[in-house]
């Protein structure tokens, strides 16, 4: 463990097992300032640098803990998951109101009032924590009133500790949705981010990586050679990808053979996959 690993182990143990990512080296180590993520989606990079790689990122209402800032970028560590790395200083703002709603559809408009046709003041994921204010209702659309003046539609959210059923069909919301390494909102996502943001709408927060899930989420199943023993809600594993079951012969998965997040069946799925990285490493079962 490095000192800096040491530290944070102080900091929150119970998250220090699950492999903080953001190989930095801050130039001091204070106590963490609490913050929250203001942007829609806040890529976390490794280093502070526009051309650095997305480890993973943060959508709006994420709550953080700053512990390290330099000239445009902040150190900070994500209090859902333990993630660490880097995110620009002009997306994160202090902790001044309880989020009280949370979006629950993949993707949602962001406007400066309660009308459909004012152009557009941004946009939010699934999973975005809004404080609500206030209602309205234009021609016949029924708006919810925002802290920061702004409107969306009331629709598409509800109270930030209602949860969904079934984390699946929550999944499938994202169909064609489109493939990116590190996502994890409805703009672009990738399979171990499918998973958690489709288990966080259903109450449930798991870690972030692929290995991390495997080690973590659920118990281990034995389905058998002819995999007759998977259900709906199953997760399957390979090395570096994970997806889940939507019935006992499909799975659904954001994967970077389509670019997208696409159904498939699981007997084409290893017959394809283990052509280049080998079959199933494990299946899980909540």
């Amino acid at each position: 463990m490095t000192a800096r690993d040491a530290r944070l182990h102080a900091f929150r143990p119970d998250l220090a097992d699950a492999r903080l990512k953001g190989q930095v080296s801050a130039e001091r180590f204070v106590t963490g300032r609490p913050a929250r993520i203001a942007a829609s989606v806040a890529d976390l990079k490794k280093s502070p640098r526009d051309d650095s790689a997305i480890d993973t990122q943060l959508i709006h209402g994420d709550d953080v803990l700053v512990f390290d800032e330099t000239p445009g970028w902040a150190w900070v560590q994500a209090e859902r998951d333990g993630y660490v790395g880097y995110v620009v200083q002009s997306a994160i703002v202090p902790r001044e109101h309880a989020p009280t709603h949370r979006v629950i559809v993949p993707r949602t408009f962001v406007y400066p009032g309660p009308d459909l046709r004012f152009a557009r003041a941004g946009e939010l994921s699934m999973g975005a924590l809004v404080t609500v204010t206030g209602q309205a209702e234009t021609r016949g659309t029924a708006y919810a009133l925002l802290s920061s003046g702004q409107a969306v539609v009331a629709g598409h959210i509800a109270p930030a500790e209602a949860v969904a059923e079934d984390y699946v069909a929550v999944a499938e919301t994202f169909l064609n949705t489109p493939y990116l390494w590190g996502g994890v909102s409805g703009f672009g996502i990738d399979c171990s981010g499918l998973v958690q943001l489709s288990m966080l709408m259903a109450g449930r927060r798991v870690l972030r990586d692929t290995d991390m899930q495997e080690a973590s989420v659920g118990d281990p199943i034995v389905p058998g050679a002819d995999f007759s023993g998977l259900r709906r809600g199953d997760l399957v594993f390979w090395k570096g990808h994970v997806a889940i079951m939507t019935d006992a012969e499909n799975m659904i998965h954001a994967n970077g053979h389509t670019m997208m997040v696409s159904r498939e069946s699981l007997r084409e799925a290893v017959e394809r996959i283990g052509y280049l990285y080998g079959g199933p490493t494990s299946f899980r079962r909540l």
